[in-house]
């Protein structure tokens, strides 16, 4: 006769029995989704009222319009443009909030929890509502949209930087220190190359974040092949609205292989 306990361990996996306060809590989270369905005005009457305008459109932006290329060409270069140049000043300012945001390297607690409040509230504010700030502020046009990128970076860009060198080996900040090396020496020569790769991966992903936002920015007047979009749906041109989401496809999906391909080789580089 079998055991039961041999029987027991090759019975599959069962759900335990919810406690009672995870009951509760389930239900609470189940009645709070009802009513986020009712705030969200989801409507499945709505839905299939759209489906043929959804049909009408898409029927329109075949075969996408080519009259505008070039322009729309150039758009796309200045959203790069914004990206690369908002994302690199951003790193740039990143690097010194990210030594005074970090628990090993900060001179004074205060000083961290200050820096790491700035960094959280760049990173915590929408990026539309920081380019609408901008437009407002310096007038429509790419200089808004970098001033966005660059504030978002540092909001994303310090915070893992800080991570970063918290997590480096202490032995050679601590060889420097007590040899007398002063803050800025052990930051730079001991702390700054053991944390370059992840930084460099941390830098990578930010400009992927950077040339998807940029994209958006344009929506709201910040230049960009965005603007081009917004333009070309208010004047119902779903053809030339086709070709700049085939052009933004491209340029997304571009930088998404060669930060994919970089990172590869960083990795490579780390294991040999």
């Amino acid at each position: 006769m079998a055991d039961p306990k041999s029987m027991a361990a090759h019975l599959p996996v069962r759900f335990d029995a919810p406690s009672p306060v995870r009951a509760a809590a389930f239900a609470l989270f189940l009645g709070f989704f009802m009513w986020s369905l009712v705030g969200a005005e989801i409507s499945i009457n709505d839905l299939l009222m759209g489906i043929p305008n959804m049909g009408q459109i898409a029927s329109e932006m075949v075969p996408p319009a080519t009259d505008r290329f070039m322009p729309m060409l150039k758009s796309v270069l200045v959203t790069f443009q914004m990206a690369l140049v908002g994302t690199v000043i951003g790193v740039i300012f990143s690097i010194p909030l990210a030594v005074l945001a970090a628990r090993n390297l900060t001179p004074h607690p205060w000083v961290q929890t200050v820096v790491r409040g700035l960094v959280s509230f760049f990173r915590t504010v929408p990026d539309l509502a920081w380019a609408l700030f901008f437009v407002v502020s310096v007038g429509l046009g790419p200089f808004a949209g970098t001033l966005t990128i660059i504030v978002d970076t540092i909001g994303f860009c310090a915070r893992f930087f800080a991570e970063n060198m918290e997590e480096t080996d202490p032995g050679p900040a601590e060889a420097l220190s007590a040899i007398g090396a002063r803050r800025i020496d052990i930051v730079v020569c001991g702390v700054l190359p053991a944390a370059l790769p992840a930084m460099t991966n941390t830098t990578l992903f930010a400009l992927e974040k950077a040339v998807r936002s940029s994209v958006v920015l344009g929506l709201v007047g910040a230049g960009g092949i965005g603007a081009e979009l917004a333009v070309s749906m208010e004047m119902f041109r779903y053809d030339q609205a086709a070709m700049i989401v085939m052009m933004i496809f491209v340029l997304v999906l571009s930088v998404e292989r060669f930060s994919s391909a970089a990172r590869n080789r960083l990795i490579e580089g780390q294991e040999g």
